[in-house]
């Protein structure tokens, strides 16, 4: 009995990428993102529950920056960018879509990571890559904070949480 307990105390948090859409940006390219769904009970995050959609490229962003700032911690890899990838082919979508959940997975589960403010604007905002960076570097006028629960109250996948 005190075991079950204690396993309801523990921290977890649980990510999802699902539901991979074709976005055109004119009529010759076209580029695929995903939505990222977090919910968690751990401290490290403000907001409990999440959803933001992501492309492959601010995947590849994320894992750079990571790695610029834990050059000790060996970074998982994220599913190679194939020169033959194809948004309208159903099965590289879901593999790479996969992949990228595996990533994510990873990535939390070390818990150095869960300190840096990128990864929390990545995974709770909107924000783009060059937005993130003027966050964590105090170039805006909001917080990291602020821009989280910002994004939060703005979308409403998830019931609203109580302060």
């Amino acid at each position: 009995m005190d075991e079950t307990i204690m396993d309801k105390k523990k921290e977890f948090i649980s990510v999802w990428v699902r539901d991979p859409r074709v976005q055109k940006e004119d009529s010759w390219h076209a580029y695929v993102d995903y939505e990222i769904c977090v919910h968690t009970n751990s401290m490290c995050f403000t907001k409990k529950t999440s959803c933001v959609r992501r492309r492959y490229r601010e995947f590849a962003w994320l894992r750079q920056r990571l790695q610029d700032n834990a050059v000790l911690i060996s970074l998982p890899d994220l599913p190679p960018k194939s020169p033959f990838f194809s948004a309208s082919n159903v099965q590289h979508v879901e593999q790479r879509c996969q992949g990228l959940q595996e990533f994510l997975e990873k990535v939390l589960k070390i818990n150095i990571l869960l300190s840096d403010s990128r990864l929390h604007l990545f995974l709770q905002t909107q924000l783009n890559t060059t937005e993130i960076e003027a966050c964590v570097s105090g170039q805006t006028d909001y917080t990291v904070e602020d821009a989280v629960h910002r994004h939060a109250t703005s979308n409403r996948r998830f019931p609203v949480e109580e302060a």
